[in-house]
């Protein structure tokens, strides 16, 4: 990897863009004071103080609500962040829309969509222009550094002399990294030590590999590998409160919804129209899997080899039907596996369970797999969102990483990154991943 040199100028411009003060700053002028201003030379005159007042404290907080949304999802890898500025501002805005209706609060309607409409285009703008801007990386030569994947705030270390002097002046406004389990001179070793001291960050490359994309990799399970990967236990009971709340909440749409899917498979082929499979669950426990059938029924073979082989689903299998192909597309093929969710074996996000055979293959196979059971499994996850269909196990061990990096970083921000994802596939016609 050859890290370049960059002019002063650049390293300026690219350390005020990255910085968070300043793009809220940028959120609050344009988004909120500024249409404002603009709506109140207009309109000031016609509407009553307090409608003013209450429309400008639910825009402040929508703004904001925008804002921290689209800058807490950017902390996470593979956040295609231009994708989810509609979907964050509509929900933000929806959000407050919502509260106004339920306390009837009176507000200006044409103050409210001017609002609006101008932070949406103040954070399509700010986030096309920051997405890949960053605070410059020092890069420090030796061990594993080289695979890294170049990026444009890479830059090259200095003489070590050099180094020290900017870290002694407090001159870097950036990070450090290096790989840290790599034998570096005495000296490397004290400079990363000064370095920590002054509040400068110091990274073992792999942290930043991760970033880069989105997986977790481990080639063995140290201690502190295993440590660096038990999950936010505090987090996974409110999501476990969340998954049963949200199931309850929305039964009577999933009704509607599971009524007319069953109907159009019935009428498309012949057959059940629920599929119940074994999966590997929850710490390993595994149990029974509930989902529409999207396939024609079949023998199988039973060896270990047929139910292994019966279990692959491959992209464009013959064995999916008309209706299943549609089904498969858009999740609804899912949609029974709320049930699952309600009695605890699945959550909405998590590492997709694996049939009972391709478990216990992949385990035998692959070092560490059944760690990725220390969570629930989901319905869609971050390996889903990020890869295709597997059968081999090079691709599995791939989608093993994107599940060790989830179960690292499991999060609110995480999962409602996930779930972004997931409606662009289902609506960017991607299909089941």
């Amino acid at each position: 990897m050859h890290v370049q040199q960059v002019q002063p100028q650049a390293v300026a411009r690219r350390r005020l863009l990255a910085r968070r003060d300043v793009r809220l700053l940028t959120y609050l002028l344009f988004g909120l004071v500024l249409p404002v201003i603009v709506w109140n030379a207009i309109m000031r005159p016609t509407i009553e103080l307090p409608y003013w007042h209450n429309t400008v404290y639910t825009l402040f907080v929508a703004t904001f609500a925008s804002w921290y949304a689209l800058d807490r999802l950017r902390q996470y890898a593979k956040a295609r962040q231009l994708s989810y500025v509609v979907p964050v501002n509509l929900f933000a805005f929806g959000a407050m829309l919502g509260f106004i209706g339920l306390a009837r609060i009176p507000y200006s309607i044409s103050l409210f969509l001017l609002g609006m409409a101008a932070t949406l285009a103040t954070s399509y703008l700010v986030v096309a222009k920051t997405r890949h801007a960053r605070r410059p990386q020092i890069v420090v030569p030796g061990g594993r550094v080289e695979e890294l994947l170049l990026r444009p705030s890479f830059i090259a270390a200095p003489p070590l002399a050099e180094l020290e002097r900017q870290v002694a002046h407090g001159r870097i406004d950036g990070a450090i990294i290096a790989d840290l389990h790599f034998d570096h001179a005495p000296e490397w070793e004290r400079l990363f030590a000064n370095a920590a001291l002054k509040g400068i960050p110091v990274y073992h490359f792999r942290q930043i590999m991760e970033l880069q994309t989105g997986q977790v990799r481990i080639d063995h399970l140290a201690e502190n590998d295993l440590g660096s990967l038990i999950p936010n236990l505090p987090y996974m009971t409110a999501k476990r409160l969340f998954d049963i709340v949200s199931v309850i909440a929305l039964s009577p749409l999933l009704l509607v919804l599971l009524t007319l899917t069953a109907l159009a498979i019935r009428l498309d082929s012949k057959g059940s129209i629920l599929f119940f499979q074994q999966r590997m669950g929850f710490r390993g426990k595994p149990f029974r899997m509930v989902k529409f059938r999207t396939m024609r029924e079949r023998e199988i073979v039973e060896t270990a080899d047929g139910r292994r082989d019966d279990a692959m689903t491959r992209d464009d299998d013959d064995r999916i039907t008309r209706i299943g192909r549609f089904l498969r597309k858009t999740r609804l093929d899912e949609l029974p596996q709320a049930w699952n969710v309600l009695g605890g074996d699945m959550s909405w996000i998590g590492p997709r369970p694996e049939a009972i055979e391709l478990s216990e293959w992949y385990e035998s196979e692959i070092p560490f797999y059944s760690y990725r059971h220390i969570v629930r499994p989901g319905i869609t996850g971050w390996a889903q969102v990020n890869q295709g269909h597997v059968t081999d196990l090079n691709s599995v061990n791939a989608k093993l990483r994107y599940d060790f990096y989830y179960v690292k970083n499991i999060s609110l921000w995480l999962d409602i990154l996930i779930a972004l994802k997931t409606v662009r596939v289902i609506f960017g016609g991607l299909g089941a991943r």
